[in-house]
């Protein structure tokens, strides 16, 4: 938070005033109540008053004073064709900078106030073409429209990364975005969070919230071997076959085509071949349909070291169940790709992406957004020193990999570690993680009902201080789904009431 721009206008009670609320936020025990709590600050502290100042280096104001002006113009004298033009003309989501994360980073809830009206009037002038007031265009004409729109505009996906037991804080998240209609449809996750996705692309929409409520993840999934056995060689530290039964119990042997026909999700599940010098995928509906989804996720976490490399399994068209590329290993995708955002973008038209990140080789390693987009001559020793570390571990560890070709496991070892420094670990809008020593006691402990609950609240409250942002991301493509659905059913109400029942 950016409250220290406000600091200097604070007298001694306004300062008392905000640190007894800042406690009581710090206990809230649902979103309503931290959000109520956060606007009283943002009250006291000033920074409601940032919201009335359009004057900001991170986003054109005049761009949008002028936008919204002409919305609201030809929406009130009812101009649908100029209304549409306009619509078109500047449909995304971050249009003249304003989804910058430093907007959102100087109140705990809101952003400027002219991008909010600006925001609200474009789903109010979709709203307005959609509606029954609108009577110069046919049902046709509208239903195209808006498919257009929908085109256009994308839409997000959330990702989950690895992280062992800490994986449960994804629940956490989910639970936070489900209870403000917020979840995304794209789901994508690697190791823990590989479970998670697959946990939720699974189920119906009716038992996500039951899911959450943590009996499904009590398991004996980590069970570690004897030292003998270890040193036998051919596995991990830990049985496989704890994990695998634990998968098979939870997800069935459904595909990822039946997966996605149960849930109407998008998931998508990393994994990267044990051979290093193929590059990592995204095993989905798309690329792979009849793949077991357990079987992926199973590969997916395959840690090198802790579990060894997994085949996949698939389902014939007759049901009997194959081995999927038999030839091939795979590992965790995360050692390659954790958030696959690229190769997910070019199958599901993203236009943003929420990442959930409690890796814990990562997350003591990122920074906050200010820290990321601040500008300040200070910041930029840190930025030269992360930028160049980063090339010069690259650089050695390139160096020490062609050296040691002659030893396959040593190479395996030092790819997968180009392959953890080498990848992004941000989204366009992050909930990460508060870790103190006391999580990495946690990672490989079997999921229990008070470990659960503690890292599931840690999730919300490491969400709810985005919600704000996701809100005003969300807004406008969430009205183009509303109206595109209500259009369709009032084009062809016994269609949609027949797909209705199905789901």
């Amino acid at each position: 938070m950016l409250f220290n721009n406000f600091a200097t206008n604070i007298n001694p009670h306004q300062a008392y005033r905000i640190k007894k609320l800042k406690s009581q936020l710090a206990s809230a025990e649902t979103y309503e109540e931290w959000k109520s709590i956060a606007l009283k600050i943002d009250e006291e502290s000033g920074a409601q008053e940032w919201k009335f100042d359009n004057c900001s280096p991170y986003f054109d104001a005049e761009i949008i004073s002028e936008r919204l002006n002409r919305l609201k113009r030809y929406r009130f004298q009812k101009r649908t064709h100029d209304l549409m033009y306009i619509l078109r003309e500047g449909l995304s989501y971050d249009i003249a900078n304003i989804a910058h994360p430093m907007l959102f980073n100087a109140t705990y809830v809101g952003t400027k106030k002219i991008i909010e009206d600006y925001v609200e009037e474009v789903s109010e002038s979709l709203a307005y073409i959609a509606s029954s007031s609108c009577i110069c265009l046919s049902m046709e004409k509208k239903l195209e429209f808006f498919q257009q729109c929908k085109k256009a505009y994308g839409q997000p996906a959330i990702m989950f990364s690895g992280g062992a037991t800490l994986g449960l804080f994804h629940t956490g998240v989910c639970k936070a975005l489900l209870e403000q209609d917020l979840m995304p449809k794209v789901l994508s996750g690697s190791s823990a969070g590989a479970i998670m996705t697959t946990m939720l692309g699974t189920s119906k929409p009716s038992d996500i919230t039951s899911l959450l409520n943590g009996e499904n993840f009590f398991t004996e999934a980590f069970h570690f071997r004897k030292l003998g056995d270890i040193l036998k060689g051919n596995g991990g530290f830990a049985d496989v076959k704890y994990l695998k039964k634990f998968l098979i119990e939870n997800l069935g042997d459904v595909t990822f085509e039946e997966a996605f026909k149960t849930s109407g999700l998008h998931i998508n599940v990393a994994v990267a071949p044990y051979d290093t010098s193929q590059q990592a995928r995204i095993m989905n509906t798309y690329t792979s349909p009849d793949l077991l989804v357990w079987s992926a996720v199973l590969a997916s976490c395959a840690v090198p070291i802790l579990f060894p490399p997994v085949k996949l399994t698939s389902k014939r068209y007759d049901g009997k169940l194959t081995p999927y590329m038999s030839n091939t290993r795979w590992v965790d995708g995360s050692v390659r790709s954790d958030f696959p955002q690229e190769k997910m973008a070019r199958l599901y038209n993203l236009n943003y992406t929420i990442a959930s990140q409690v890796n814990p080789h990562i997350v003591p390693f990122m920074q906050s957004d200010v820290e990321r987009y601040r500008q300040d001559m200070m910041s930029w020793p840190e930025r030269i020193v992360r930028r160049q570390g980063k090339v010069i571990t690259k650089g050695i560890m390139d160096f020490a990999r062609g050296r040691v070709g002659m030893f396959p496991p040593v190479r395996r070892l030092l790819d997968h570690g180009y392959g953890v420094i080498d990848q992004g670990y941000y989204g366009d809008l992050n909930i990460v993680g508060d870790y103190s020593l006391r999580h990495y006691t946690y990672m490989f402990q079997n999921p229990r009902p008070y470990l659960f609950k503690l890292l599931q609240r840690e999730g919300e409250r490491a969400t709810w201080p985005k919600i704000s942002s996701i809100e005003t991301h969300a807004r406008v493509g969430k009205t183009i789904q509303h109206c595109l659905e209500l259009l369709s059913y009032q084009h062809d109400p016994e269609k949609k009431t027949a797909e209705f029942i199905a789901v």
